[in-house]
């Protein structure tokens, strides 16, 4: 089934990877100040030609979601963020928040196409797509690397699961690529139709965490599972190996972990926020804060491969939480809070896994309990994080006083 590796790049030196991107920084950074204006302010006074070193990058300013949400309002739709000529991008995005994030027109701008090798599916073969392509770059981040490898893509999306189901056992796709829930939802209802889905043997997953559990029930029906980072802003930032042990950062990506709230980075193993600098000609992103929790792991695997290890995804940094592929953000929560008007004092909205499934429950605190007050709610929460839950009222003053609108209570297993 070719070769093991995707090319020579993933078994190169440690050491001749670092030297080969930290040579890469100047022309990069001159780049980004020179074709994007947002990049020309954020890094005023900023010599390219200096940061040529790891200590030099870290001296750099971080720039989180919230900046690029400020200089996206101010100057719509990319906040001069995004290089080269607004009439060459191929397609753009719009993610919760909201967030505009432009394509490119390189043939897998999200680099993706190394992950679908790792997880052992090859040119020529069938991708059962499921993620949204609806809005958000998810279904777009797989699909273009899918077809830049070499592979026939059907662009199922989400939904539809009967058809789903049907369009598998006639066009019989090895792979399913995906959030890591949905797949268990189209076995679960092939086994009840009676329907032939053994054709995919393997799964590339993201957008959520594959939990132990889920990937065992998966291996059990002959499904190999194999998950992927990645960010709608980056594309694939570090991908599984069949070593199973933590995740492998992608090539042309350059990977800090620092404390959060900070740009300061921290000691190898120590948990920290995920920043990446990316070697993009269309979107170049310096020192970007993903808000994600990792650290990284000593050594290298042991596949072979032999770039930096991550540990896994670890929780956020800040309250801002993913929810079967999309995320969820606290200001989406308080809009929904307004709209609902005087009669919800606080809400909270809590995140569960229900069935091997992500699983939201809105908890109000509010003196008034009607249906039609129930259904309104559950409304607003889909318009306002297209995504479906539940709702529960609680009584006045009754939730924790801590601060958070968003409470992840997934359990994670590292």
């Amino acid at each position: 089934m070719g070769t093991k590796f995707f090319d020579e790049l993933e078994i190169r030196p440690p050491g001749e990877r670092e030297a080969d991107l930290v040579a890469r920084l100047p022309a990069q950074i001159a780049m980004a100040k020179k074709e994007a204006s947002g990049w020309s302010k954020h890094l005023a006074g900023i010599d390219p030609a200096q940061i040529t070193s790891r200590e030099a990058l870290a001296k750099l300013p971080v720039l989180r979601k919230a900046d690029l949400m400020a200089a996206q309002s101010e100057e719509p739709p990319l906040g001069g963020f995004a290089a080269g000529d607004f009439s060459t991008y191929k397609r753009i995005f719009m993610s919760p928040g909201p967030i505009w994030e432009p394509q490119g027109p390189e043939a897998d701008p999200w680099k993706s196409a190394r992950s679908f090798h790792a997880v052992g599916i090859r040119p020529g073969d069938i991708v059962h797509n499921a993620l949204s392509y609806h809005m958000t770059p998810g279904g777009f981040i797989l699909d273009q690397g899918a077809r830049a490898y070499g592979c026939v893509v059907f662009p199922a999306g989400i939904g539809n699961t009967d058809l789903q189901v049907s369009a598998i056992s006639s066009l019989r796709p090895r792979a399913y690529a995906g959030t890591p829930d949905y797949l268990k939802v189209i076995l679960d209802r092939a086994d009840e139709l009676g329907a032939d889905v053994s054709s995919i043997t393997r799964g590339l997953v993201s957008g959520g965490a594959l939990y132990p559990s889920l990937r065992e029930e998966y291996a059990k029906r002959g499904v190999k599972v194999l998950q992927s980072y990645a960010t709608a802003d980056l594309g694939i930032v570090a991908y599984e190996s069949e070593a199973m042990e933590g995740l492998i950062a992608n090539e042309d990506f350059i990977i800090e972990i620092v404390r959060p709230g900070t740009g300061e980075p921290v000691a190898e193993g120590e948990v920290g926020e995920l920043v990446v600098t990316s070697f993009s000609p269309t979107y170049p992103l310096i020192r970007f804060a993903t808000g994600d929790l990792s650290a990284v792991l000593p050594g290298t695997s042991p596949c072979g491969r032999t770039n930096m290890r991550l540990k896994g995804w670890m929780g956020r940094a800040d309250q801002r939480t993913k929810v079967k592929g999309m995320f969820v953000d606290p200001a989406q929560i308080d809009r929904l809070r307004k709209q609902a008007g005087d009669d919800v004092r606080r809400a909270r909205l809590s995140v569960v896994r229900k069935g091997e499934q992500d699983h939201m429950i809105l908890k109000v605190e509010t003196e008034a309990a009607s249906d039609d007050f129930i259904a309104a709610l559950k409304t607003y929460l889909k318009e306002h994080t297209g995504l479906s839950g539940e709702v529960e009222l609680v009584a006045p003053d009754s939730l924790p006083n801590d601060g958070k609108v968003i409470s992840d209570e997934r359990e994670l297993s590292v």
